[in-house]
């Protein structure tokens, strides 16, 4: 038996596993992104904005309470178990839109595809960490969000490429039956990091003490002043996600954009936020965590305002990428500084307890960006959703203390 080693040359051949799998989680959401809106409006007459973004609401939602038990199953069970059951609950959701035949159904596939989501992405992070050195936290999960936020944008593309050329139901989701199947190989390969968190567990300072689960949310949420900046923060990103997901193809359709434009749109800002973590993760373990987190909310929030205020293709497109950078440079560094502040101990429930706050945001995303569509209009909501990352990013520059071990030894 090999010596178990921390590091992520030291795991590579894991670690890379670990990358590619995560890009097939992600593609199990681009799947959706381009076409499900319309999919509402076109095959079952959804004329409410608040009805037809229902679907993130219970994607948001499943995923955000599977996010918070996640990581204490798999301190139960290990996190390999948990990644394959996430992949055998993801075979449910293309099956389920493929053979709808009303919209409860849809509904119904995005809780499933919310606990897929909320199982295999947990798992994916969650592994790379407890395999990486604390100075390479910030580069291995933007890695992982890298891969999977390229999975997002290169299915996001292909299922809009598809549904334009044959039909917006079934062609696109034959696509997913497949990304099931691969993936679920991949994670069987997976080797379990078990033995790495018993290691760093006996070098941490914190050796032999324990949090219960309601005190890990506790302090995530609200005590910890670092951590409840990050959480908040986790929160406003993807809130303006879940609005930009059910709204982006409402309002560039409105604009007399094509599906296939709309497409590229609304494939640019994940592959956007996809490529800019290679860096921004990888960055933040040099420079600090702060001050990414606090520049990549403005810039978010300024995104958004420049798609509502530029009325040219080429205009949206750099809009995009700019809204993708601006989540790149929260988005690996919010969950690297979690790693920086919770103890190995605790560290995934802690991470849960984020991933919670943060993937509600989808769900509080949609129901917000449907209630001020219907009762304003799509600018109005996109216009003001886009206030929540500018407040966090405040809220991180006077609150959140720098936690980058190196800079900071009392994070």
């Amino acid at each position: 038996m090999n010596k178990v080693q921390i590091g992520i040359k030291e795991n590579l051949i894991n670690f890379i596993l670990l990358v590619v799998t995560n890009f097939f989680v992600g593609s199990m959401v681009g799947l959706e992104r381009t076409i499900l809106p319309i999919i509402g409006e076109e095959d079952f007459g959804l004329a409410s904005a608040s009805a037809a973004l229902s679907f993130i609401i219970s994607f948001g939602f499943s995923k955000a309470i599977v996010n918070y038990f996640a990581g204490a199953i798999a301190e139960r069970l290990g996190r390999k178990k948990v990644l394959i059951i996430g992949w055998s609950i993801g075979l449910l959701v293309p099956l389920l839109v493929i053979f709808a035949t009303s919209w409860w159904m849809i509904v119904i596939a995005n809780i499933f595809l919310g606990i897929n989501q909320g199982l295999a992405w947990s798992m994916t992070v969650n592994m790379k960490i407890d395999i990486s050195k604390p100075t390479q936290r910030g580069l291995a999960v933007g890695l992982n969000e890298f891969a999977g936020y390229v999975g997002v944008a290169v299915m996001a593309a292909v299922s809009g490429f598809v549904a334009t050329n044959f039909s917006n139901r079934p062609e696109p989701f034959y696509l997913g039956i497949i990304i099931v199947v691969i993936g679920f190989i991949l994670s069987l390969l997976v080797r379990d990091t078990e033995e790495h968190i018993k290691l760093q567990t006996k070098s941490s300072k914190n050796n032999g003490r324990t949090l219960s689960a309601k005190e890990v949310f506790k302090t995530t949420t609200f005590k910890n002043k670092s951590l409840s900046s990050i959480t908040f923060a986790g929160l406003s990103t993807n809130l303006k996600d879940g609005m930009a997901w059910g709204l982006f193809p409402l309002f560039f359709t409105g604009v007399g954009l094509t599906v296939s434009q709309i497409g590229v749109l609304v494939a640019i800002y994940p592959a956007s936020w996809g490529f800019f973590q290679l860096f921004t993760g990888a960055l933040s373990d040099k420079i600090g965590r702060k001050w990414l987190i606090v520049g990549g909310m403005w810039l978010q929030a300024l995104s958004l305002w420049m798609i509502l205020f530029v009325n040219q293709y080429s205009l949206w497109f750099i809009a995009a990428i700019l809204l993708g950078l601006g989540t790149a440079l929260v988005y690996p560094t919010l969950q690297a500084s979690i790693s920086d502040v919770a103890q190995p101990e605790w560290r995934a429930s802690s991470m849960g307890v984020y991933r919670f706050w943060r993937d509600s945001g989808y769900a509080f995303g949609a129901l917000f960006a449907g209630l001020l569509t219907d009762t304003l209009n799509v600018n109005w909501a996109i216009g003001l959703v886009a206030l929540l990352p500018l407040s966090a990013g405040l809220i991180a520059a006077i609150r959140l203390n720098e936690t980058l071990p190196s800079l900071n030894k009392q994070p």
